[in-house]
């Protein structure tokens, strides 16, 4: 079951990273979006066939990785899907010599991962309140980044922690029953990602934006895992692996996050009226 469950994390990175790599090329070269002018500004996107490709890619691996959490702990699926931000690097051009070290050490993380496979720790359904309260903390967190610093990399991280925050609000739906609760909370976590996400787009390239989204959205859920659902790592060498995978996968997802020239326009201001 736990090996099924990697093997759909790992297809579900595939298609959300080739999902937001369609989606950045699109919305990077339309005119500037607006939160204010919702409609208007999804009509500029689904106008794209490129963009609405992207978008349906993104919805089937968030399909995959919700399959996945009822297969496999929380912080093991999110550590595979890790190696999705190396589909972000490999999608276009030369890489730099950060992005080049990233995505060796995201595929090695997989590797080891794999090896660890055979054993896993046990995994809780989690306190209802300590889960709303992580939710609360990250919508607060998000909102910071978004304001603080509204350029690709803000945005980016913002998209980065709401979209964990709907990771770890879908892990606690999934358990059924009264944590169905939880479902509009994931949604509305995952849709206020969606505007941060689709304006840093447009604020820089697929590293700078989708890369540090990435970087938030399996970094955060892996230890939200261990904190809220008592995941525990096995024992012996293969915990020992599991570390080690942990830390490529991440240590990949930083260093092909690091700040490097801009390929997308520079920041523009968001228009006000039409």
């Amino acid at each position: 079951m736990t090996a099924a469950g990697i093997a759909l994390a790992i297809a579900s990175s595939v298609a959300i990273g080739g999902g937001y790599a369609l989606q950045q090329a699109t919305a990077s070269r339309l005119p500037p979006l607006s939160p204010r002018r919702p409609v208007h500004s999804m009509a500029l996107l689904v106008r794209s066939g490129r963009w609405t490709v992207g978008f349906l890619a993104g919805i089937g691996g968030w399909a995959l990785y919700v399959v996945a959490l009822t297969l496999a702990p929380l912080s093991l699926v999110q550590a595979a899907s890790a190696g999705g931000i190396g589909v972000l690097a490999l999608g276009g051009g030369r890489l730099r010599t950060a992005e080049r070290v990233g995505v060796f050490a995201a595929l090695g993380g997989l590797v080891l991962l794999g090896l660890s496979i055979a054993s896993h720790g046990s995994t809780s359904r989690g306190s209802a309140a300590a889960v709303a309260l992580w939710v609360g903390a990250s919508l607060a967190l998000g909102g910071i980044a978004a304001w603080v610093r509204p350029s690709a990399p803000g945005l980016g991280t913002a998209a980065g922690v709401l979209y964990a925050a709907g990771d770890v609000a879908t892990k606690a739906a999934v358990v059924g029953g009264a944590r169905l609760a939880f479902v509009p909370v994931l949604l509305a976590c995952h849709g206020l990602a969606f505007v941060c996400l689709q304006l840093a787009f447009q604020r820089g390239g697929k590293l700078a934006s989708a890369g540090l989204a990435v970087l938030w959205t399996n970094a955060l859920p892996i230890a939200a895992g261990m904190a809220l659902f008592s995941e525990r790592l096995p024992g012996g060498t293969r915990g020992g692996l599991r570390i080690a995978a942990f830390v490529l996968v991440l240590g990949g997802a930083v260093a092909l996050g690091r700040r490097g020239p801009e390929v997308g326009r520079p920041m523009e201001p968001v228009p006000l009226t039409d």
